[in-house]
């Protein structure tokens, strides 16, 4: 097994728990906080702390597909952008958690949250300057792209950890 444990998908308590990260992702990304060029949002730290918890599939449907609905309710433009970075954010994520070698969970969550900060930061620069058309709008947006995918990595590192809600999450949900 890869270390972590589980929860059967496709099962009811699969899809509940999916949905609700899913929904506390678009609703995340429904506000935002004002900065040169474009917004901050916090659905990062949403993404990063349920792709630490979850399974690699339902990682990937709360980064991009939360994503992608956040974006299609409040701003469309990126929303396919969102959709493929967020969702391979949240999967490498989940899998360096389950799979990278190590007996510290812990260390692996922080190269996982640090590797999705660097897909997060990298999509979303390309993605702009396409969607933009403009190299110089997306470079203009990067400091805040970074900052925001640091806050999400450690806050989610953060909560699953220091607050112990990856223990919490694990008995109640997994050992019912």
């Amino acid at each position: 097994m890869d270390g972590t444990k589980t929860f059967q998908r496709n099962s009811p308590l699969w899809l509940t728990t999916t949905a609700l990260f899913m929904a506390m992702n678009v609703a995340m990304s429904s506000f935002s906080i004002p900065v040169p060029g474009g917004h901050f949002y916090l659905c990062d730290v949403v993404i990063c702390t349920a792709a630490i918890l979850l399974d690699p599939l339902s990682a990937f449907l709360v980064g991009g597909v939360g994503s992608f609905l956040g974006d299609l309710f409040f701003y469309p433009a990126p929303m396919f952008v969102s959709l493929a970075t967020h969702g391979l954010q949240a999967a490498v994520i989940s899998l360096c958690v389950r799979h990278l070698p190590g007996r510290r969970e812990i260390v692996r969550a922080v190269v996982g949250t640090a590797l999705g900060a660097v897909i997060m930061v990298i999509g979303y620069t390309l993605g702009r300057a396409y969607i933009y058309a403009t190299p110089e709008y997306a470079v203009l947006k990067l400091p805040y792209e970074i900052l925001q995918a640091a806050v999400g990595a450690a806050a989610g590192v953060l909560l699953c950890y220091g607050a112990r809600i990856k223990e919490i999450f694990e008995k109640l949900i997994l050992h019912r």
